[in-house]
């Protein structure tokens, strides 16, 4: 938000309240997203059973609802995946057999859940695929559209277009802010089929690398010191972190041509 960057106030810190979910909660919450991260696969059913072996009482019912609020479901194909409002337009996947052939020729987008001592935010990044930069990137309390357009204006106002720009078919990306934001600068719109988790694979890998590198390596405190360890881990990754699928070299000077 342009108001939070006048005054220096981290974006974190304007979004974030405490969660209202009991001790016993935000526990198994953990357990949840670490399993996950490993094993993206699991349902409601699979995280309880796994939740019993680590001595946390947990039933489907009970499992379901935590990960419905912390966004996570599991990746294989079942009649309903993705949160989606009804009245909002699904474009088709445009990716199928292409590459990337430069930076700014594909981005995409996605939400991930992360944890802090007390309480979670959502972050979500907009990534070019040719470079695996990120481009820009956001923290938020809630899953409401206005950070993940912010995220989007910032990437457009810093680095320009791209030719197709991919997410899921999650209502935050469906909305009429969102998608019009990519229509009014002529991106063409493209959208993961339902239940095909490697449609957008450089993001889920990006959140695999940011948990394990960063996150679980740390108990942010809170949304401001959540907001300034991501802000120095992302710089890292994008300048200094080698990729092996690069080459070796970093995603900036891959982005940049440098």
């Amino acid at each position: 938000m342009r108001q939070c960057e006048l005054v220096g106030l981290p974006r974190a810190s304007y979004y974030y309240h405490p969660r209202p979910e009991t001790e016993e909660n935000l526990a198994a919450m953990r357990l949840i997203d670490e399993q996950y991260t490993r094993t993206p696969f699991y349902g409601a059913r699979r995280m309880a059973v796994f939740l019993g072996s680590q001595g946390v009482a947990a039933d489907r019912k009970r499992v379901r609802r935590l990960m419905i609020k912390m966004g996570l479901e599991a990746i294989y194909p079942k009649p309903r995946l993705t949160l989606r409002a009804p009245e909002h337009r699904i474009y088709p996947y445009l990716l199928n057999g292409v590459s990337p052939k430069g930076p700014n020729h594909i981005w995409s987008t996605d939400i991930t859940y992360i944890r802090m001592r007390q309480g979670f935010l959502f972050l979500v990044a907009i990534l070019d695929w040719y470079s695996r930069c990120v481009l820009s990137w956001e923290l938020s309390n809630t899953m409401e559209v206005s950070f993940c357009v912010d995220a989007l204006r910032r990437a457009l106002d810093r680095h320009g277009r791209p030719e197709i720009f991919n997410s899921d078919q999650g209502s935050q990306f469906t909305s009429n802010d969102f998608t019009g934001a990519l229509l009014q600068e002529d991106i063409r719109i493209s959208m993961d089929g339902r239940g095909r988790w490697a449609d957008n694979v450089f993001v889920e890998r990006l959140w695999r690398t940011v948990k394990y590198e960063e996150v679980y390596l740390k108990d942010y405190e809170s949304g401001h010191q959540a907001f300034q360890n991501l802000s120095r881990y992302l710089d890292f990754y994008n300048t200094e972190r080698p990729h092996q699928a690069l080459d070796y070299r970093t995603p900036a000077a891959v982005y940049h041509g440098a």
